[in-house]
């Protein structure tokens, strides 16, 4: 089963700081580009860290505090937090503001991939990486929602041809299939439970699946036989044998 890439939709001209850069700069470079973050590389444009517009008005809002923190410094010793909040109070470079390490994808991981570390990280956007750890491109919410306009006939092709076909060895109508919105509808008979588990389970994992309903049923419960006897081709061997 093939997955779009991230590399498939990625933005290849990839705005981006150095350690130096100056925090005013980026600013520009955030307006003029209409952009919320951007990477910051190092010579080797490796990622060494992500700047954003949240990085840079909370810099704002702690400069504005410095006072208090210094006179309370004067009667207990600040804590880590404390410290790191202090010294991005006085960043005036990209590298002194920058969160690091950067939340990274490659290329060649699939958009499922690149949206579950999104989700799993909380960020909004993603430096792509080559196979040498370099920068190559840039992926934010926005490119991978459009995995999700893939049309409802596309998607039920691959769900007919990936997943009855050549994983299953199926007739194309031995089941029906119905896709409304990216949400796929599997309905009918097969002969084991397995493969009802395996029509789903790999369904699910097509590009532009929003979500699967399950109106399978089968005629044999092969739940308890050991996994060899439960494999597709398994299964579709001792449907030949049978004909």
């Amino acid at each position: 089963m093939k997955h779009n890439k991230v590399g498939s939709v990625m933005t290849s001209d990839v705005i981006r700081a150095e350690y130096g850069t100056p925090l005013k700069e980026v600013a520009r470079l955030l307006a003029d580009r209409r952009i919320s973050g951007l990477p910051v590389v190092d010579d080797d444009d490796k990622v060494i860290g992500v700047i954003s517009e949240t990085d840079l008005v909370a810099r704002q809002s702690e400069a504005l505090d410095t006072d208090e923190p210094e006179r309370n410094l004067r009667f207990a010793e600040p804590t880590p937090g404390a410290r790191s909040q202090a010294a991005r109070s006085r960043a005036f470079t990209a590298g002194q503001l920058m969160t690091a390490p950067p939340v990274t994808v490659h290329a060649e991981e699939t958009i499922a991939e690149a949206a579950r570390t999104m989700a799993q990280r909380r960020v909004e956007r993603l430096p792509v990486l080559d196979e040498e750890d370099r920068l190559v491109g840039i992926v934010t919410r926005r490119d991978l929602l459009q995995v999700f306009l893939r049309p409802d006939a596309e998607i039920r092709d691959e769900v007919i041809e990936e997943v009855l076909i050549r994983t299953l060895w199926l007739a194309p109508r031995t089941i029906d299939v119905f896709v409304v919105e990216g949400v796929v509808t599997l309905t009918g008979q097969l002969e084991r439970k397995s493969e009802t588990e395996i029509a789903v389970s790999m369904t699910r994992q097509i590009d532009g699946v929003v979500a699967v309903i399950d109106q399978l049923t089968y005629r044999f419960d092969d739940s308890r036989l050991p996994p060899d006897a439960r494999s597709p081709h398994r299964v579709a061997d001792d449907r030949l044998r049978n004909l």
